[in-house]
């Protein structure tokens, strides 16, 4: 069985650097795969693996909406991405740059509901 380690003070920086260069990309409204499609989109939390070859970047959207046109245009930015982080740090070998959507709050949202709910209400008094 895998354990799930704590990332490495390595693994954190490298992964708050490549945050802040995929951020100031999308905030400044570079990445041409993302043109045409009217919601924010807030990166939430970037991995990277301990080898720091491969990186996951968690993002969200305003309301959740066009998260599979966003997931599909940051992923066709991977390259892109991979490039700027190159020209922006002195790493070695750049992370292979994946995209997933951030659910974490959806779940949360879905939790809250359920609290609410009048039937658990009742059994929670």
């Amino acid at each position: 069985m895998a354990e799930n380690k704590e990332p490495s003070q390595r693994q954190l920086r490298v992964a708050q650097e490549i945050r802040k260069i995929i951020v100031n990309f999308i905030d400044r409204g570079e990445v041409h795969n993302l043109e045409g499609i009217d919601t924010m989109v807030t990166v939430t939390k970037v991995t990277v693996s301990p080898d720091l070859k491969y990186c996951t970047v968690w993002f969200m959207t305003t309301n959740g909406s066009y998260l599979q046109e966003v997931l599909g245009g940051l992923q066709l930015a991977s390259n892109f991405f991979r490039k700027q982080v190159a020209a922006g740090t002195s790493l070695r070998y750049v992370p292979e740059i994946n995209f997933r959507v951030d659910k974490t709050f959806e779940a949360v949202d879905n939790i809250e509901k359920l609290l609410r709910d009048p039937k658990v209400q009742q059994d929670l008094k």
